[in-house]
């Protein structure tokens, strides 16, 4: 339990969603840090489970799937050989969208690896309800995971994007210009039209916007696994059932039958007590 008073928590949760760090909402609410991290845990772990249980048996058509970076401890060339490298260093997220509903029945944070790939697909797969068109990128564990866990019951194809040279000087951080896009058929009969990862790739910009440790070019970063798991969990569990989507007016939950209503953020925190 948490000796914060409801009112307080919501503030402590609503200051992580909305991409706040943690000392930052310590100054803000008066919560010692490791009060709010405690807290951060307990509700992210009761988002997990909300996400598990109702992602089930989905009518979802259309899905584009993608990964986001970050890293726990250190940064992947500081890893040593000392270290833990299932707890330390890179780590991605994989996340799966629907481009209709804009809804994530899906992620899973680990290596981007073909065992996380694999993983991340049978999960997908065992959540829908009807055979979909599938996007992705270029990367080489999809197209084996993505056989193994749909088969031929996909209609699945890649985008592979060519990048100019990386800028030296002045706006060298800003991303490469695309100087072409290859639509590839891997499985089944993709509709070309609808070979996409646009908007998944938006939902990556929204991670690194509304979770603090995602944040590039900053000292923000996750200490310990757990602590970025919950932060995601938290995070999808926000998307889909409480806000509200600019252009859909509803949650995206909504959107796809799963929900009613829209959620209240005060009930993420209630599941969790």
């Amino acid at each position: 339990m948490n000796n914060l008073k409801s009112s307080k928590q919501e503030a402590v949760i609503g200051g992580l969603i909305e991409g706040n760090s943690i000392r930052s909402i310590e100054r803000m609410t008066s919560a010692h840090r490791d009060t709010i991290m405690r807290l951060l845990l307990r509700v992210g772990d009761a988002c997990e489970k909300i996400m598990d249980d109702t992602m089930r048996d989905l009518p979802c058509r259309d899905i584009e799937i993608d990964e986001a970076w970050c890293f726990v401890g250190k940064k992947q060339r500081h890893v040593s050989v000392n270290d833990d490298p299932n707890a330390v260093g890179d780590f991605w997220t994989f996340v799966a969208l629907d481009s209709e509903t804009k809804l994530v029945p899906v992620y899973r944070v680990g290596k981007r690896d073909f065992i996380t790939a694999q993983a991340f697909l049978f999960d997908l797969q065992s959540r829908l309800k009807n055979r979909i068109q599938l996007s992705s990128d270029k990367l080489k564990a999809y197209v084996d995971s993505v056989e193994l866990a749909f088969g031929a019951d996909v209609d699945y194809g890649q985008i592979v994007k060519s990048y100019e040279a990386e800028a030296i000087g002045p706006g060298r951080y800003s991303p490469p210009k695309v100087v072409s896009v290859e639509r590839q058929y891997i499985t089944g009969n993709p509709d070309p039209s609808r070979i996409c990862t646009s908007y998944v790739e938006r939902q990556n910009l929204t991670m690194r916007m509304q979770m603090r440790r995602f944040t590039r070019l900053t000292n923000a970063f996750s200490k310990k696994l757990e602590n970025m798991k919950a932060a995601v969990a938290l995070h999808f569990a926000h998307y889909n059932f409480v806000r509200i989507h600019k252009t859909l007016r509803v949650t995206p939950a909504m959107q796809a039958g799963i929900s009613s209503r829209v959620w209240m953020l005060r009930e993420l925190i209630e599941v969790s007590n």
